[in-house]
């Protein structure tokens, strides 16, 4: 514990010292410990520690509370759990335990246990490892498991067969693609070979719990990894079967297309390199998602995949539901991005009209700097040249873009006349004569016919109610 933060040996200490008091002896387990070898503690916000003690876990944490007048103090009976928070830290105390499990239920027998039990049936080596905090040896690290050599060969692997640890529980198969892709880690041959032959068995795990840890590979430093993990063992077939259905090469007349499995891998990637936003990450996954129902090969112009943009963004409130991920204004961003993820290539021509870009400054409102940021992760190619032309390409685009928001203003834009105005001037009721007005300035605006201000508005409503009216 040599190099511990001051503060948390102080705790530490208390911890201890409370421990004896009630004769219970006391360990710190788990992510803590591992992510102080891996010298990760200061990347976290907050400090999560897991206590483990043999006896009460509940008596322990309560005790602990009246010595550090900390008085938040969460006890869940049913779990034999009590959680501390304050200070930048989040504690949590559990009785030392042994859980068995029969093959058809992920709800565990459980029985009360010492530091070995409990340290059997955590998920993998790295995280079995502990501190004692009792007097005759405070500080001594108990790694029963080798985690200490895992860390150092940078290897997920499971305490005991891998079969039986996942059995258990199959979402620590999802954990282990999740800790692989946090850390770097590789997952070692014998836990991934069991990871394939028992990906069918994920399919016990409620879809809240496959996405929480999905979500986190998502947000790791290269998610490429971890799903390459889930794709090789299976897994990911289990719950995001459009995803798996990118992958694969067709060749017609030894004309071929880009593998867009391994693509969409490199897109994400290529957005986490300049973005920790889950959404637009989200967004890098789903952008291609529809390619292949829409893929046409062509004489004379080779493999197409016209519509896969706005039939993409139609999949993503079903596939949002399945995975139990929100519906709410995330949806709609990634569902915005995968819709217009094609347009700003379309505008590279020197010959695109002003219209063009307010059009889509219009359609992307305050999301069009992500938009940009997905168009340019997009360009994946071997060929460098090729790559850095495109670049070249977008940066014109966003220049243009600069110059007609500078003068239109049309980020976030509303229509400079509303539909109660426009029936408070032409005296008339509410009814679809009003918002073919009001969608006829915004398109006069759109084509530069008339400024984007009020007064041109108006004055444009007048000129052209007589004509829409009457067609009316």
């Amino acid at each position: 514990m040599t190099g511990i933060d001051p503060y948390h040996e102080k705790l530490f200490r208390i911890v201890s010292d409370v421990a004896a008091q009630i004769n219970q002896p006391v360990y710190v387990v788990g992510g803590y410990v591992r992510d102080f070898y891996l010298n990760r503690l200061g990347l976290k916000k907050q400090a999560d520690i897991d206590f483990v003690t043999v006896g009460s876990g509940i008596e322990l944490a309560e005790k602990v509370a009246e010595a550090l007048g900390v008085y938040n103090l969460s006890v869940f009976k049913q779990f034999g759990t009590a959680h501390l928070s304050g200070n930048g830290i989040d504690l949590e105390f559990v009785g030392a335990r042994r859980e068995s499990y029969q093959h058809d239920s992920r709800k565990p027998i459980v029985e009360d246990g010492t530091l070995e039990d409990d340290q059997k049936r955590r998920a993998f080596t790295i995280n079995a490892m502990s501190w004692s905090l009792n007097s005759t040896d405070f500080g001594t690290l108990i790694d029963p498991f080798g985690g200490m050599d895992d860390l150092n060969n940078r290897v997920i692997r499971t305490p005991l067969d891998p079969k039986d640890t996942f059995s258990d529980d199959p979402l620590r198969m999802m954990r282990a693609a999740r800790f692989a892709a946090q850390l770097g880690f590789e997952i070692d041959a014998t836990t991934l070979q069991a990871m394939t032959e028992m990906s069918e068995r994920l399919s016990i795990i409620s879809k809240e719990r496959i996405t929480d840890e999905l979500n986190k590979i998502i947000l790791s430093p290269i998610p490429s990894s971890g799903f390459t993990i889930l794709f090789e063992t299976g897994l990911l077939n289990q719950f995001f079967p459009e995803m798996v259905n990118l992958h694969g090469v067709k060749v017609v007349n030894n004309i071929r297309h880009k593998d867009n499995f391994w693509h969409t891998l490199e897109v994400l990637d290529n957005v986490s390199k300049v973005s920790d936003d889950l959404w637009l990450r989200w967004a890098a996954i789903m952008h291609d998602i529809a390619k292949p129902p829409t893929q046409r090969f062509v004489p004379g112009i080779g493999w197409t995949f016209h519509g896969h943009d706005a039939l993409g963004a139609s999949w993503t409130k079903r596939i949002f539901t399945r995975l139990s991920l929100p519906l709410d204004d995330r949806m709609k961003y990634v569902r915005k991005l995968v819709r217009l993820h094609l347009r700003p290539i379309a505008l590279v021509n020197e010959e695109v009209t002003d219209s063009a870009i307010r059009r889509l400054l219009f359609e992307a409102g305050e999301d069009i700097d992500d938009l940009m940021a997905l168009c340019r992760a997009d360009i994946t190619s071997k060929n460098d040249v090729k790559v850095q032309r495109y670049l070249k390409n977008f940066d014109y685009v966003v220049e243009r873009m600069k110059i007609v928001e500078e003068k239109d203003r049309l980020r976030n834009w509303q229509p400079p006349v509303r539909g109660e105005e426009i029936m408070e001037q032409l005296q008339l009721p509410a009814g679809p004569e009003i918002g073919k007005i009001k969608k006829a300035i915004e398109e006069a605006i759109m084509d530069g016919k008339i400024p984007n201000e009020h007064d041109a508005a108006l004055e444009y409503m007048h000129q052209i109610k007589d004509q829409i009216l009457g067609k009316s």
